[in-house]
């Protein structure tokens, strides 16, 4: 089957600026207690009920963020370039190249799955597909929790962390994304939106759902 363009596109903008995201992004949970706190909230309801995906991990910082609050932690990035970097950095955990939309994993394996603004470059007429994905992959009583930005448009990006890139992202409605969750048949239980802290320019959003069982 071809690989649609969105996805080729994604891939090969984060293999491009894999090096210089990782050294960017690297302490920005320092000045975010609003991540800190909806980070710290999922581990503590999560706890030591199994595993837990970091699903679109990056370079890995969030995956080694869980893992120091006590969770048993991996992460899968559909860049090889990200997870080349994961994998250096934090040797110690497992990082897999994969796609959220096709997880190498069996049905109710994960007792909590991180979607950290990795949803974003899913067209939305495709995202009820990748969601109900993460809802088969959550145990009953799982956890899922997801950050995006808040907004209702695609955004071109042609230009990010000093690289030439070409890739699509999306701004996103959190009653939206919520009704995905729940035609996964999943129980929203919390929602947060905020306001933008620099350099952002939109609200932020989290929502923290529940399988249920």
């Amino acid at each position: 089957m071809t690989e649609p363009a969105y996805v080729t596109e994604t891939r090969t903008a984060y293999d491009t600026v894999a090096e210089a995201y990782a050294e960017a992004a690297r302490d920005e949970l320092d000045s975010s207690p609003w991540d800190r706190a909806m980070l710290g909230t999922f581990a503590e309801l999560v706890g030591k009920t199994g595993s837990v995906g970091d699903l679109g991990c990056g370079p890995g910082r969030l995956t080694g963020h869980l893992a120091s609050l006590g969770l048993d932690v991996f992460g899968v990035d559909l860049s090889p370039g990200m997870v080349s970097v994961a994998r250096r950095t934090y040797p110690e955990l497992r990082f897999e190249v994969g796609s959220m939309s096709a997880l190498a994993l069996a049905d109710g394996s994960l007792a909590g799955a991180l979607a950290w603004y990795s949803l974003i470059h899913t067209p939305p007429e495709q995202l009820p597909g990748l969601v109900a994905e993460l809802a088969r992959v959550l145990a009953p009583g799982g956890r899922l929790l997801t950050a995006f930005q808040v907004g209702d448009e695609r955004r071109h990006v042609s230009r990010g962390y000093g690289h030439e890139v070409s890739f699509d992202a999306y701004r996103l409605p959190p009653d939206f994304v919520a009704g995905l969750f729940e035609a996964a048949g999943l129980v929203l239980e919390a929602r947060l939106v905020r306001a933008p802290q620099e350099p952002e320019q939109v609200p932020q959003a989290y929502l923290l759902a529940r399988k249920p069982g």
